[in-house]
């Protein structure tokens, strides 16, 4: 998502990576860095491979299909589907949940903005109440400069995570599927997640901050209580499921925490986006990295990084969930 949208903030000014970055790294992610060294050296996040023991599968030949402008100034995917893409799933908001480990755990995947934001501008500039103030319904989302749109890109992990994370038992539900004109709002999302009880809720975006600015982030719920919005029972939790899809993130994809928010560390703590303000079960927000930079562009357009992405993350749900 773009900082320019409702809800984010201007990125603060970067900070020196130097010292901090060492020590806070090792803090959030023990082993993880060490390993995310290692696999840069030996195997590198852009090569194109993927993760280990990953049953969704994605062929690694390809690009995104062509795209057209969006009144938004976006551009918007074409109908069309490629090879690098996961299929699309069924109507039906999850499948039967498999026995495994995670059986009896809800998790609710909230895939980012909507491929179809642009065509209802009216709709998504709404208002809504997010207890601190009121912001957006929503927005378009931004893309990569050649137009592979961020509601393109978190479908696609979403697909992907529901397939990890139904294999080990857990009752998945999305958000959205591309299956609404628009939206949800995002105080919609937030109530999705509530009345679903669930025990986790991610939900997945990708930046669109300046060229050289890279890196993954996620952020994490600050302690709120105005109007509608009560976040200090969720505070704790959130932090832990952050922490931990932080650390599977690097150790799976080799990617490195941001480069331009959070000193380093991976995590930001916010306490302007309505979809954290008015949960009432753990969640977080996961910028898988700056669509608006080349070299982040080249890895999120690529099939077989999103199933890196996708694995990352579902094995920080899966540790949170298991404790």
């Amino acid at each position: 998502m773009s900082y320019t949208g409702p809800g984010f903030d201007p990125p603060q000014p970067r900070r020196s990576l130097r010292g901090p970055l060492t020590v806070a790294l090792a803090a959030l992610v023990p082993g993880a860095l060490l390993g995310w060294a290692v696999y840069a050296a030996v195997d590198g996040p852009g090569n194109g491979g993927s993760s280990a023991g990953a049953s969704a599968t994605a062929s690694s030949s390809g690009a995104p299909s062509s795209t057209t402008p969006s009144p938004s100034g976006d551009r918007k995917p074409s109908a069309s589907t490629t090879a690098e893409e996961s299929p699309s799933p069924s109507a039906s908001p999850s499948a039967p949940a498999a026995s495994g480990p995670l059986k009896g755990k809800v998790v609710v995947i909230d895939p980012g903005h909507n491929p179809g934001n642009f065509r209802h501008t009216a709709e998504i500039n709404r208002q809504v109440d997010i207890g601190t103030n009121r912001k957006e319904c929503d927005t378009t989302g931004t893309s990569t400069d050649d137009g592979y749109a961020e509601a393109r890109f978190t479908l696609d992990v979403a697909h992907r995570m529901r397939a990890l994370l139904e294999e080990q038992g857990a009752t998945v539900k999305l958000t959205q599927d591309a299956d609404r004109p628009f939206g949800p709002c995002v105080d919609e999302r937030a109530r999705i997640g509530n009345a679903a009880k669930a025990d986790a809720v991610v939900s997945l975006h990708a930046d669109g901050s300046g060229a050289g600015n890279r890196g993954f982030h996620v952020i994490l719920p600050g302690a709120v209580d105005a109007g509608a919005a009560d976040t200090r029972a969720i505070v704790g939790p959130s932090r832990d499921l952050g922490e931990r899809i932080a650390g599977n993130f690097v150790r799976v994809t080799g990617s490195a925490p941001s480069n331009y928010v959070g000193g380093g560390t991976g995590l930001v703590t916010r306490k302007d986006l309505g979809g954290l303000n008015l949960s009432t079960v753990p969640k977080v927000f996961v910028e898988c990295g700056n669509m608006r930079d080349s070299k982040d562009a080249a890895l999120l357009t690529s099939g077989a990084w999103r199933q890196k992405a996708a694995r990352g993350i579902s094995d920080g749900i899966v540790s949170f969930l298991r404790g």
